[in-house]
């Protein structure tokens, strides 16, 4: 029997190696988007108070300062990569276990710097994750490997999104945070499992190098203008949909739905659309390019956002099957959007860094990118109280439209690859 291209082409090793950076990639950060706001807002925090709280995500938006030490210097025994891997994520596990010890109402202090170091560790973890993917991938297999990176990282998401909720309603806090940070296990086994990658060997020779060159080579090999465009299309791609799942949990809970009701249907209908999409997307992005692709993905991630202004103006209602068929449909064409979009945008941001620097490279970009989700997540409490609910996803569409424009800059429908390395 003989296997179609497209299947031959997942079924490798390396995408397997993929769909473990992502799980350990997305499981942290879900927990803070996630779990914790569903945590605090279940003891009584208010919703600017939980907004605020997005602001410990602040190490995302500034790995790129530290993401040199990552480049020059190894840890020993596992190398480069892989230590830097190792160590983050045993931080990781420590981390996310301490929480379950703690209460929102005599602790919050202790909470707050918990969830920084979670943060912060994360951060330094995708630094490492990112390198490593990056050097293990060859450029065909970009769009598909990212792809399946995204798809993995989402599926992360179902552990605090989805179990870690239904358990809550259960058991106490402390068993559902201990239960969550044993999903860190998959991702330490990992790192025992694979090699480092032969670009890992071509370290910076000095921290100096390590530090200067990324951002000189970056800048000669595009010049000012195109590089600042495309750093401002990698900061606005992303901000409309960041937005709009900011308070995604806070917002079903003032809709009427339970916790459980959130796990079951919520979580599940946004799993599956959101894997066939990113699937498809890295499967397309083979014929269509990272070009096109970020194009049409673009336009149906933000169509999908006017789906949550539908179910905030039908307003909170007794639960019912019309109930959560409606809830299911919204978050499922949501899910999808954003699988697509997704894709097609990590593949673009791989597609920018060049393979000498590349923790450096994708720690910048990605930082970047991971901007809007930290000022404007930290501000969307304040909007929801002024605007409602119904204007707050309203304008995270409106903010969604700069991005895709600037697209005719950085990625031309026609045009060649524009602010690849090599």
């Amino acid at each position: 029997m003989i296997t179609p291209p497209w299947l031959a082409a997942l079924l490798t090793r390396r995408m397997l190696i993929c769909v473990f950076t992502g799980f350990a990639s997305g499981l942290p950060l879900y927990i803070l988007l996630n779990l914790l706001p569903a945590w605090l807002r279940t003891e009584g925090l208010s919703l600017k108070a939980i907004g605020l709280f997005a602001l410990i995500q602040f190490p995302y938006t500034w790995k790129f300062l530290w993401s040199p030490f990552l480049d020059r210097y190894a840890l020993p025994l596992l190398g480069r990569r892989r230590g830097w891997m190792l160590l983050t994520q045993a931080g990781l596990l420590a981390s996310v276990a301490a929480l379950g010890g703690l209460s929102p109402k005599d602790d919050l202090s202790l909470i707050i710097w918990l969830a920084a170091a979670v943060a912060f560790l994360s951060a330094t973890q995708d630094i490492a994750l990112d390198a490593f993917r990056r050097e293990i991938l060859s450029d065909p297999e970009l769009g598909l490997g990212n792809a399946v990176h995204v798809n993995a990282y989402r599926l992360a998401g179902l552990v605090p999104g989805s179990l870690s909720l239904i358990l809550a309603d259960h058991l106490p806090w402390q068993q559902v945070f201990w239960i969550t940070a044993a999903f860190v296990l998959p991702g330490m086994l990992m790192v025992l499992k694979v090699d480092e990658p032969l670009a890992a060997d071509t370290s910076p020779r000095t921290l100096r190098q390590a530090v200067v060159e990324p951002f000189h080579e970056f800048i000669t090999r595009q010049g000012w203008r195109a590089a600042l465009l495309t750093l401002a299309f990698i900061f606005l791609y992303k901000l409309g949909d960041s937005m709009c799942t900011a308070l995604a949990t806070p917002f079903y809970l003032d809709m009427g739905f339970t916790k459980s009701d959130i796990g079951l249907v919520a979580k599940h209908a946004g799993l599956w659309p959101a894997v066939i999409g990113g699937l498809l997307g890295g499967l397309w992005m083979v014929r269509l390019g990272i070009n096109r692709a970020l194009w049409l993905f673009g336009v149906v991630q933000v169509v999908a956002i006017f789906g949550f202004a539908w179910l905030a103006w039908l307003g909170a209602a007794p639960v019912s099957g019309t109930r959560l068929l409606q809830l299911a449909l919204v978050i499922g064409i949501e899910a999808l959007g954003v699988g697509l979009g997704t894709a097609a945008f990590v593949a673009f941001i791989a597609r920018a860094t060049h393979p000498l620097y590349t923790a450096t490279q994708f720690a910048l970009f990605t930082s970047l990118a991971a901007v809007p989700r930290t000022f404007a997540n930290a501000a969307s409490g304040w909007l929801v109280e002024t605007l409602g609910w119904s204007g707050f996803f309203l304008l995270c569409a409106l903010l969604a439209l700069p991005g895709i424009a600037l697209l005719l800059k950085v990625a031309p429908w026609d045009g060649r690859n524009r602010g690849s390395a090599g």
